[in-house]
């Protein structure tokens, strides 16, 4: 395993950049066209939920690409000496929706770095806090944890299945094949190779199959929140549990809780949880 100099990458914190993008209604056809009927409904001339994840996607030039398909590390996210990396989680905070034609400001920055050791070897965590800004004000505060992870080694032990809840109040059945992901990851300008390129993502990666987007995941509980709640919740937190594999259909379920004012989802594959949500406010 390669050395890790902690002090080094934590030199990143503070880093910051700010780019901007417009809510274009072709954007929202495509979002609508790939993520349709699985969509909480929006006032007219809302954005759909979760959109703001297809804004100002970064669009580094091919010879400034990563094996795995990303922008190389070392740039504005830290060069962590870790080969795999995966959108780990996050929390989404809805201060006022987004509208088709806004000039969105995104400004990021990187927030903590830090390693810790599992069962699955030596991890590293970033996190990117982000807000979204329109004329009108702020938007959307939120933040990424991106998690890095040693190579897939032969004969690594899979991660222990998590069951999903006995019970739910609501469940979408998504297919999730390979024009689902090809879409996903064309709004979203994602390279990564692991959602595409089979080869690369069994043989080098060390995964069973191409691998379903994380924030895709993530854009369909919190629809599903605002559906069951009857509003969009002010915030949103997510947490990846195992990796979803592409092939198969996938449940996008959860229930309200206490007096109906919270929301607990996942997303599941044969029963086992992949992604793990709450909602309130």
């Amino acid at each position: 395993m390669p050395e890790i100099d902690i002090d080094h990458l934590r030199g990143w914190i503070g880093r910051g950049r700010e780019v901007e993008d417009i809510v274009t209604p072709r954007l929202v056809a495509e979002y609508r066209a790939t993520l349709a009927p699985h969509l909480a409904p929006v006032a007219s001339g809302e954005a759909p939920l979760a959109l703001h994840w297809c804004l100002a996607p970064e669009t580094p030039a091919a010879d400034a690409l990563g094996p795995d398909g990303h922008a190389a590390k070392g740039g504005f996210l830290p060069p962590v000496p870790l080969p795999r990396r995966m959108w780990a989680g996050g929390e989404i905070e809805t201060l006022a929706p987004l509208r088709v034609g806004d000039r969105v400001v995104r400004r990021e920055t990187v927030s903590d770095v830090a390693v810790k050791h599992g069962r699955t070897g030596t991890l590293c965590f970033v996190t990117v806090r982000h807000e979204y800004e329109t004329a009108r004000g702020l938007a959307i505060r939120d933040r990424q944890d991106i998690v890095y992870r040693e190579a897939s080694r032969p004969g690594d032990a899979a991660p222990t299945a998590k069951p999903v809840p006995a019970e739910d109040e609501a469940a979408w059945s998504v297919e999730a094949n390979s024009v689902l992901l090809f879409r996903y990851s064309a709004m979203t300008f994602n390279g990564h190779r692991f959602h595409y390129d089979h080869p690369y993502a069994t043989q080098v990666e060390g995964y069973p199959g191409l691998v379903v987007h994380g924030p895709m995941q993530a854009s369909l509980l919190l629809n599903l929140a605002a559906l069951r709640l009857g509003r969009v919740p002010a915030r949103f937190r997510y947490r990846g549990v195992a990796p979803m594999i592409a092939g198969s259909r996938f449940a996008v379920a959860g229930r309200r809780e206490g007096q109906g004012e919270a929301f607990q989802g996942w997303t599941a594959v044969d029963g086992a949880v992949c992604m793990e949500a709450e909602a309130e406010g």
